[in-house]
C-alpha cells in the first residue's frame, strides 16, 4: 500500500512539475519509483527508439540518485559496414548540451551528470545526421 501511494504521489508530482512525458515518449518510457529509506529514486525504462529507416535502435534506462542522473543505454544496428548513432541532449546548470556515440553491431554505454533537469535522445543510422528518428524525452 505504501509503495502504491508513493508511486501515485510521484506520478502526480511529475505532471505538476512539468516532467510529464509527451504521448509518444510516454508509451515508450516506463517510470517506476522505488524507496530506499528516506530517498526516492525514479527509474525510467525507455526504447526501442528507432532510426528513421528502422535499421538501428536504442533502448535503456535513466534514473536519479544522490543528486546525479544516470543513463545506461544499449544500441543495436544492422550489419553492413554502416554505424548507428545515439544522440543525447540534456539541460544542465542553465544551458543545453549534446553529445553522440556511434557503434557498429551491438553496444552498451553509460553516462551520468549532476544538475541535469531534462534529457532527450534520438537514434540515427549510416551517419551522425542521417536517417534520424524521432526525439524522445527520457528524463
Amino acid at each position: 500500500m505504501r509503495k502504491t501511494l508513493t508511486i501515485a504521489a510521484l506520478a502526480g508530482s511529475m505532471a505538476v512539475t512539468g516532467l510529464a512525458l509527451s504521448p509518444a515518449a510516454a508509451q515508450a518510457a516506463t517510470p517506476a519509483a522505488t524507496t530506499a529509506g528516506a530517498s526516492t529514486v525514479t527509474l525510467v525504462k525507455w526504447g526501442k527508439f528507432f532510426s528513421g529507416d528502422r535499421k538501428a535502435y536504442t533502448y535503456g534506462k535513466t534514473w536519479n540518485a544522490g543528486g546525479k542522473v544516470f543513463t545506461k543505454w544499449y544500441g543495436v544496428d544492422r550489419p553492413g559496414g554502416k554505424k548507428g548513432w545515439v544522440w543525447f541532449e540534456y539541460y544542465q546548470n542553465g544551458s543545453w548540451h549534446k553529445f553522440n556515440k556511434s557503434w557498429d553491431g551491438k553496444v552498451v554505454g553509460a553516462w551520468s551528470g549532476k544538475g541535469i533537469k531534462k534529457v532527450y535522445t534520438f537514434t540515427c543510422w549510416a551517419g551522425k545526421f542521417d536517417n534520424c528518428g524521432k526525439k524522445y524525452r527520457i528524463y
